[in-house]
């Protein structure tokens, strides 16, 4: 049987559906981007979007800075004699007065010393006081030629030395009683004891180069932080006064933000700044001093301080209402025809939610608010001018 090869083609489509198909596809485009007149011309839709004005206001801008707590005095306890600790007499955390005795070293060795140095003391009394007899009795003996001169003289020296002799003993026994002492080691000052590393039994000494413990002076607290050189600069000029000293006593109260987020009750005060940067990091140190009467902070706490400084006639912009390109931060203001523009602008501090403006905005200058991703510079739109109080819900610090 002869079998016939077949060739299987597709209808063809005619030039005239593919016409058709487009004209719909173009169609669809014009209805999502524009509409046309009663004389059937497209016109491009105009986007209508929220614009508000420019008005300067009074503001209060906050800079936060990270802070490291200290007491007024961390003083370290250490040993003065080498020995065994015998008794510890408090425990870590807790509160000590100035004078209040701490630890106690095997005081047995130093007792006897001190025994022994007294014994001496009382021999060298009796010296003198022998050598003092001798000269008493040879005194009148020469002033009747008995005997000759010298040997008053030379009981005069017997004295002298043993005098000598007496204040060596006196300063040895007072020597054996300051070792005496050390053996009960005392609180050099008021405030919270630290870590103790050591137990009873333990051998201590001077050379130890861990300390017994450390006692925090904390009813007030240093709060430590730091400024960069630019914002130091900025900082300083913008407080009254000549000196640096002067324009410290004009910073308002600062407070103090704790590592959970929360406001310290109590506010505090910038007080020193230190005399030169440190060439490492390139920042200069403050103090700032925070009173501690219910001793919730400690030494070794961390925390931020904020600082808040008042500005007069000031620009303020709502951070919605700026976009960022390039590390720079724009804005879109409305023109003549109501045509946008994209205007950089410098920013010296927040409020809130606001930007504090110090370039490129003035008074009374028109900026769209909301939908600034759909914007292009000289782009068209219908401005809705609104107060900027019914735009923003938060309002500026």
């Amino acid at each position: 049987m002869l079998v016939k090869n077949r060739t299987i083609t597709k209808p063809a489509i005619s030039t005239a559906a593919l016409l058709a198909t487009a004209a719909v596809l173009f169609s669809m485009a014009l209805s999502s981007c524009g509409h046309t007149n009663a004389e059937g011309n497209y016109q491009q839709q105009t986007p209508s979007l929220p614009v508000f004005a420019i008005a300067a206001s009074d503001a209060n801008t906050t800079e936060e800075y990270t802070a490291s707590l200290e007491g007024t005095q961390n003083v370290e306890v250490r040993a003065q004699v080498d020995g065994y600790l015998s008794k510890i007499y408090v425990d870590e955390g807790a509160y000590v007065t100035k004078g209040q005795p701490l630890f106690k070293i095997d005081d047995r060795s130093y007792s006897e010393q001190y025994n022994n140095a007294g014994a001496n003391l009382e021999a060298a009394k009796a010296n003198v006081e022998k050598a003092r007899i001798e000269v008493d009795r040879l005194t009148p003996l020469v002033a009747h030629n008995v005997i000759s001169e010298v040997q008053l003289k030379s009981a005069q020296a017997m004295y002298s030395a043993a005098k000598a002799q007496l204040a060596q003993a006196q300063a040895a026994q007072g020597n054996a009683g300051i070792s005496l002492g050390y053996t009960t080691v005392t609180a050099p000052a008021s405030g919270y004891i630290g870590k103790i590393p050591y137990k009873t039994g333990s051998l201590v000494g001077r050379s130890e180069p861990q300390p017994l413990t450390m006692v925090s002076d904390v009813r007030n607290i240093y709060a430590y932080f730091s400024m960069s050189e630019s914002a130091f600069l900025e900082f300083v000029n913008g407080q009254p006064g000549k000196s640096v000293e002067e324009k410290l006593k004009q910073i308002p109260p600062v407070d103090l933000i704790l590592a959970d987020g929360s406001v310290y009750a109590e506010k505090g005060k910038v007080e020193t700044v230190e005399g030169q940067f440190d060439k490492g990091t390139g920042s200069i140190a403050f103090r700032a001093t925070f009173p501690n009467k219910d001793g919730l902070l400690r030494s070794g706490n961390t925390g931020k301080i904020r600082i808040t400084s008042h500005h007069s006639g000031s620009i303020l912009l709502p951070e919605e209402a700026t976009f960022e390109l390039q590390d720079k931060i724009f804005v879109f203001q409305v023109g003549d025809s109501n045509k946008v523009s994209s205007k950089p602008i410098t920013v010296s501090g927040h409020s809130g939610n606001y930007y504090l403006v110090s370039k490129g905005l003035a008074a009374g200058d028109k900026i769209v608010y909301t939908g600034l991703d759909r914007l292009r510079d000289g782009a068209v739109i219908q401005p809705e001018l609104k107060p900027l109080d019914s735009l923003v819900s938060g309002k500026p610090l």
